[in-house]
C-alpha cells in the first residue's frame, strides 16, 4: 500500500498533480504567445510544434503536425495557410520525394519565438543544473516512458 502524505495524497498522485500542473503552465505559455503575437492559440501551439521540431533537427511534415495538434488533415492546412499568408511559416520541398512537405518556421518569427520563450528555456536550464547528470537521466527515461504510455493509450482510443 503506498503512503498517503500530509496532503492526502500518493506520491504517485503527488507525479500525476505536478505533471497535470505543468500541462496546464504549458498550455498558458501557448496561450500567452498566442496573445503576443495576435493568433488563435490553435495557430500558436502548431507554430511552437513547429519551432520546436526546427530546434530539435527534426522538422514537421504537415501530416506529423497534424498528429501533434490533434486537427484533421483539412483544419491543418487551413492552419498552415493563415500560418503562411501571415509570414510565419514557409513549405519547402527538401526530401528526395518532392511530394513530401516539411514546414520551417520563418525569419521573421524566430525572434520573436526565441524572445518570448527564451526566458522560460533559460530558467528550466537552470533549474536542471540543480540534478545530478544521474538523476537528469532518471528523467528522461520517465519523459520516454511516459511518452509510450500517453501513445498507447490515445491510440487504444482511436480504435
Amino acid at each position: 500500500m503506498e503512503k498517503v502524505g500530509s496532503s492526502g495524497l500518493t506520491p504517485v498522485d503527488r507525479v500525476l498533480d505536478g505533471l497535470r500542473g505543468f500541462g496546464a503552465h504549458y498550455t498558458e505559455f501557448t496561450r500567452g504567445f498566442a496573445a503576443h503575437l495576435g493568433l488563435h492559440s490553435t495557430d500558436a501551439a502548431a507554430l511552437v510544434e513547429i519551432l520546436y521540431a526546427e530546434d530539435n533537427g527534426v522538422p514537421l511534415s504537415p501530416a506529423r503536425l497534424s498528429e501533434r495538434i490533434s486537427l484533421s488533415s483539412g483544419a491543418t492546412t487551413a492552419l498552415l495557410n493563415r500560418l503562411e499568408r501571415a509570414g510565419h511559416i514557409v513549405r519547402s520541398r527538401e526530401q528526395p520525394d518532392r511530394r513530401i512537405v516539411t514546414l520551417r518556421s520563418s525569419p521573421e518569427i524566430q525572434g520573436p519565438g526565441r524572445e518570448y520563450f527564451g526566458p522560460l528555456a533559460e530558467h528550466m536550464g537552470a533549474l536542471l543544473q540543480k540534478y545530478s547528470p544521474a538523476e537528469v537521466a532518471r528523467f528522461e527515461e520517465f519523459l520516454e516512458d511516459l511518452q509510450v504510455t500517453m501513445d498507447a493509450v490515445l491510440a487504444e482510443q482511436r480504435e
